[in-house]
C-alpha cells in the first residue's frame, strides 16, 4: 500500500470521526440551478459537506471536501466562516474551436468566505454542479492532500475506466497512459488495488446519471478515483510531487519518477485558483454526449492573444497503417519519396495536413533537431506548402520538453503547422505545468499542439485554441495490438457518454479494413477496425476531433473513393450539435451543423438495431441527405455497405437499421 494512500485513508477516517462533533455552529445554504431542478446543499461546521439532489431525487449524499497544508492548516477542516454572496451569469460563450460556435453559459453561483485564507466558490447548471477552492493566501504554500469524496446514496452501477497496468502500488498506477475501456460494476466491487481516472459515470435513480470529472486543471495535478473499502463511496487521489526524475521508457522519451515528495503541489505565491471538481448530472443518457461543464469552466483565452490562425482540419496519417503503400515503384516507409506521396494524397483529396509520426528524428537521442538522413525535412515542407499541405511533427515529450522554445521557433520558421505530443503518461503537478507552458510558448509561434499520450482535456483548448486535441482515450490504435477478448465496438458507444464530455479525442479513426466480431484479428501492420465501414464513417461525425485523423493509407483510400470523399467532407469543428438519441453502451446518435448542412451519425453495440431518428432540428423547408447505410451482408462481411440519396420526410421522422456493430452517416442538404 502505498504512503499516499494510507494518507488518504487515514484524513477520511479523520473527518468521518470529527464530523460527529460539533465545535462550530452550523451553516446550512443552498444554491439551485436556473431551472430549479438542481439543488446543492452545504453545511458548513467543523467540515464542510455538501449533497446534490435532482428534481428531488438524491444524486450525491453528504460528501466531505477539504485541502489539507502544510503546517497542520487546511481550507475546510473548523474553517472560519464569515459570509456568502451570490450571483447570477446568463451568457454567451463564443468558441472558435468547438463543437459549437456560442455556448450558453447560465449559473448561479454561491461563494462562501472564510476567514482562514480561502474561499469556496459553487456553481449551479442545469446541467450539473460544480466546486472550486480559491486561495486568498498572502504567502507561499505546499498543498499536501486534497479530500473529493463523492458518497452515493446507494451501491450504483458505474462505468470504471481503471488504469491499464495494475503495478503492486495505487502510487506507481499513476504512471499510465490514460486509455482503457470500461467495467461495469458496482461501487462496491471496485478493485481496492486499483485506481481509476475521470471522468467516471455512475448511475442514479429513474434512469438518471451522474459523471465525475473536472476542469481548469493548471498548476495541480489531475483526480484520480478509487475505491479503497468496497463502500458506495469514490474518492480522489492525487500524484505527489515528483521528487526524483530519470530519463527512459520508450526510445528514452519519457521522465520516470524515481521518488516523489511528500505534498501534491507547491507554490511560491499565496492566491491560487484550484481546479473546478465538476458533476455533470443527465436525466437521459444522451446529454451527457452534449454537455459543455468543462469547457464553460475552464479559464478563457487572454484577449491579448490572436488565435485566427488555428486551421483544424483533416490529417493523412502514416503510422497506424505502417506506411503500407502499394501500386508504387519506390520503397515506402520512412523516406521523401513516401512522404510525398502522402501529400500528393492529401493535395488531391482535399486534405489540409500530413503528419510525420514517430521515426522522422533520429531514434534515442531524444533530440528534435536531428533528422534522419532518409528525410529532407525542408525539402518536405517546401513541397507540401506547394500542394497547399501542411505539415505536422510527432514529438516525444523528452525530447521537445528540453527546449520547447527554441523547437518551436525552429519548426514555425521552417514552416510546419505543428507537434504531436507524446508520451507525457503523467498528470502530477510538474506534468501538468508542462502542458500549460508548451501551449502558451507553441502559441507565441503559431504552432498547433496535439496531446497524444496524455490525460483528458480539462479545458486547456478553451484558454489555448492551439492546443487542438488530446488522447486520453481507448483509441483505433489498440486494434493493432489488442487481445481478441477487447470489445472496441461497445467502448465506441460508451465514451462519447463519459470520456468525451471532458472534450476532444485523438481516436484516429478510418480503417478501410473492416471486421466482425468473429473475423476480427489484431495486426500490427495490416491493422484492422471491429464493426463495420458505415460505422468507421459515422465516427467522424459522433467523435469530437478538430484535428482528425485518416488512420489508414493513401492506397487503401483511393480503392474507395466513396467513402474517402465523405470522410474528407465532413467538418471538424461545427456551428452546433444535437445529441439526438442513446443509451450508455448500447447506441448513441448525433447530428452536427456547419453552415446549412447536417451530419448525423449513428452506431450501435454488437447488436442489429432499428432506430427511429427524429430531426425536427432541421425546421421548414426541402431537404435530401447523401446517406451511407450498412449493406445487408454487413453482419457477415463488415465492409459491406450502401450509398444512396433520400428524401428527408417532411415528418421529420426517418427510420434507420443497423447491423451488428454497425454505424449509419448521412449528409443532409436543402433541395430546391
Amino acid at each position: 500500500m502505498s504512503k499516499l494512500f494510507k494518507l488518504v485513508t487515514v484524513s477520511i477516517v479523520l473527518f468521518s470521526i470529527s464530523s460527529g462533533i460539533n465545535l462550530f455552529a452550523q451553516k446550512q445554504m443552498t444554491a439551485s440551478s436556473p431551472d430549479k431542478k438542481i439543488a446543492v446543499d452545504i453545511s458548513v461546521g467543523d467540515i464542510i459537506e455538501y449533497s446534490i439532489s435532482h428534481d428531488g431525487d438524491l444524486m450525491l449524499d453528504k460528501s466531505p471536501i477539504s485541502i489539507m497544508l502544510e503546517g497542520g492548516k487546511s481550507f475546510g477542516v473548523k474553517s472560519k466562516f464569515s459570509g456568502s454572496s451570490k450571483k447570477t451569469v446568463n451568457q454567451l460563450i463564443e468558441a472558435p474551436v468547438y463543437k459549437r460556435k456560442s455556448i450558453v453559459d447560465n449559473y448561479n453561483e454561491l461563494t462562501l468566505k472564510f476567514r482562514d485564507g480561502f474561499n469556496l466558490i459553487f456553481r449551479v447548471y442545469n446541467d450539473g454542479v460544480a466546486y472550486r477552492f480559491v486561495s486568498t493566501l498572502k504567502t507561499p504554500f505546499k498543498v499536501l492532500d486534497e479530500q473529493a469524496v463523492f458518497n452515493f446514496p446507494t451501491d450504483a452501477k458505474a462505468y470504471i475506466p481503471y488504469v491499464q497496468l495494475q503495478r503492486e502500488s495505487l502510487e506507481s498506477q499513476m504512471f499510465t497512459s490514460f486509455e482503457n475501456t470500461y467495467e461495469y460494476i458496482n461501487i462496491s466491487n471496485w478493485n481496492k488495488d486499483r485506481l481509476a481516472f475521470s471522468p467516471l459515470v455512475v448511475e442514479g435513480v429513474k434512469g438518471k446519471k451522474v459523471c465525475i470529472a473536472e476542469s481548469d486543471l493548471i498548476d495541480y495535478p489531475g483526480m484520480f478515483l478509487y475505491n479503497g473499502d468496497a463502500s458506495k463511496s469514490i474518492k480522489g487521489m492525487f500524484a505527489r510531487h515528483p521528487k526524483g526524475l530519470e530519463q527512459g521508457g520508450h526510445n528514452m522519451l519519457q521522465d520516470l519518477v524515481k521518488s516523489r515528495e511528500n505534498y501534491i503541489a507547491t507554490y511560491d505565491k499565496g492566491n491560487v485558483e484550484f481546479p473546478w471538481r465538476a458533476i455533470a448530472i443527465s436525466e437521459q443518457d444522451h446529454q451527457l454526449a452534449d454537455n459543455d461543464m468543462v469547457y464553460k469552466l475552464a479559464t478563457p483565452a487572454s484577449d491579448v492573444n490572436d488565435f485566427s490562425w488555428v486551421k483544424p482540419g483533416k490529417v493523412a496519417w502514416d503510422w497506424w497503417n505502417d506506411w503500407n503503400l502499394y501500386g508504387v515503384d519506390f520503397k515506402t516507409g520512412i523516406n521523401n519519396e513516401t512522404y510525398k506521396y502522402y501529400i500528393d494524397f492529401a493535395s488531391d483529396q482535399g486534405i489540409e495536413y500530413v503528419i510525420l509520426d514517430e521515426g522522422w528524428s533520429v531514434k534515442l537521442q531524444a533530440d528534435l533537431y536531428q533528422v534522419v538522413p532518409e528525410i529532407n525535412l525542408r525539402e518536405l515542407v517546401s513541397y507540401a506548402k506547394s500542394k497547399n499541405v501542411g505539415i505536422i511533427l510527432w514529438a516525444g515529450y523528452y525530447a521537445f520538453n528540453k527546449d520547447i522554445e527554441g523547437l518551436c521557433k525552429h519548426y514555425s520558421e521552417m514552416g510546419v503547422k505543428g507537434f504531436k505530443v507524446d508520451f507525457m503518461d503523467r498528470d502530477d503537478q510538474p506534468m501538468v505545468n508542462f502542458h500549460y507552458r508548451a501551449a502558451e510558448i507553441a502559441a507565441k509561434y503559431n504552432i498547433m499542439l496535439d496531446y497524444h499520450g496524455s490525460y483528458k482535456p480539462t479545458g486547456l483548448q478553451r484558454t489555448f485554441p492551439n492546443v487542438i486535441n488530446f488522447e486520453g482515450v481507448h483509441g483505433l490504435e489498440q486494434m493493432k495490438w489488442a487481445e481478441p477478448s477487447v470489445d472496441q465496438v461497445t467502448y465506441d458507444v460508451t465514451f462519447p457518454f463519459i470520456r468525451m464530455l471532458a472534450g476532444p479525442v485523438d481516436y484516429t479513426q478510418g480503417a478501410m479494413r473492416n471486421a466482425t466480431k468473429g473475423n476480427f484479428r489484431s495486426i500490427n501492420n495490416e491493422a484492422m477496425s471491429q464493426g463495420t465501414r458505415c460505422r468507421q464513417l459515422a465516427e467522424y461525425v459522433i467523435f469530437e476531433s478538430p484535428i482528425n485523423m485518416l488512420c489508414d493509407n493513401p492506397s487503401n483510400y483511393l480503392r474507395e473513393p466513396e467513402c474517402t470523399k465523405f470522410i474528407v467532407d465532413i467538418p471538424t469543428v461545427w456551428d452546433n450539435t444535437i445529441a439526438l438519441n442513446g443509451e450508455i453502451g448500447q447506441y448513441v446518435t448525433i447530428a452536427r451543423q456547419k453552415g446549412d448542412e447536417w451530419y448525423l451519425g449513428s452506431m450501435t453495440n454488437w447488436d442489429a438495431r432499428t432506430l427511429e431518428l427524429d430531426l425536427s432540428f432541421l425546421g421548414e423547408g426541402n431537404y435530401k441527405a447523401e446517406v451511407f447505410k450498412d449493406g445487408v451482408n454487413a453482419g457477415k462481411v463488415a465492409r459491406d455497405y450502401k450509398k444512396e440519396i433520400v428524401d428527408i420526410p417532411n415528418s421529420r421522422k426517418m427510420t434507420i437499421e443497423m447491423a451488428p456493430g454497425g454505424g449509419y452517416a448521412m449528409k443532409i442538404y436543402k433541395s430546391l
